[in-house]
């Protein structure tokens, strides 16, 4: 009987204990999605894991870039949150913030560690979604940061071609090409069709576009 009271005491503080640190996990989640940057730095203080998951697999740093909450990325980022943690769809902070523009946060991820090789679940860099979405600043800090201009996604897509042929052929992709092509991306590379960017361009009727790859 003693036994059996002891097993049963040990289970349930071993589940009060797991409650407690999913609330305090939880807390710093809900923080993280709201921007409350002072919240985050109260519950820092507390001994719980700055990179634990919600259902999606999200840590409180991929919440809070999503919202793009800058401060409270910065508490997070400064305290160790790791950049490079992806959650279920293979989206990371850093990811994430380069796809979406959110300079501030990405320029944080570069400063602490983010892995510029890192790829997305379409297999693209930080670089390509950038490209696609005419983010032009975005795309100039990728480019210093390092990131390979030629990279090929699994679509056999580079950042140039996602450019052209996702893009809109206006003046903020007709940017994006003329960086990318500055920083050595490849106007050679094919898409798996055995079509170029100067092609798709061509066939889309972007006269800019189409200046520039000639060059």
């Amino acid at each position: 009987m003693r036994h059996i009271l002891a097993a049963c005491l040990l289970a349930f503080t071993c589940l009060a204990a797991h409650a407690e640190t999913t609330s305090m996990d939880t807390r710093l989640l809900y923080a993280a999605q709201r921007g409350d940057a002072p919240a985050i730095r109260r519950l820092l203080k507390e001994p719980l894991a700055l990179d634990s998951r919600d259902g999606q697999g999200r840590t409180p740093l991929l919440a809070a870039t999503h919202g793009n909450h800058i401060d409270a990325a910065k508490v997070l980022i400064e305290a160790g949150a790791d950049v490079n943690a992806k959650d279920n769809i293979h989206d990371s902070p850093y990811l994430y913030a380069g796809a979406r523009g959110l300079n501030e946060i990405l320029r944080l991820t570069l400063a602490h560690g983010a892995d510029l090789a890192s790829t997305n679940r379409y297999g693209g860099t930080a670089l390509i979604p950038a490209a696609e979405r005419g983010h032009v600043e975005t795309v100039q800090i990728l480019i210093d940061a390092g990131v390979d201009v030629n990279h090929l996604n699994r679509l056999h897509w580079t950042a140039l071609l996602e450019a052209v042929i996702l893009g809109d052929g206006g003046p903020r992709h007709v940017d994006i090409v003329r960086r990318l092509l500055a920083a050595g991306a490849d106007p050679a590379i094919a898409d798996k069709d055995g079509v170029t960017a100067l092609e798709h361009a061509r066939a889309l009727g972007y006269a800019e576009m189409v200046a520039l790859l000639e060059r």
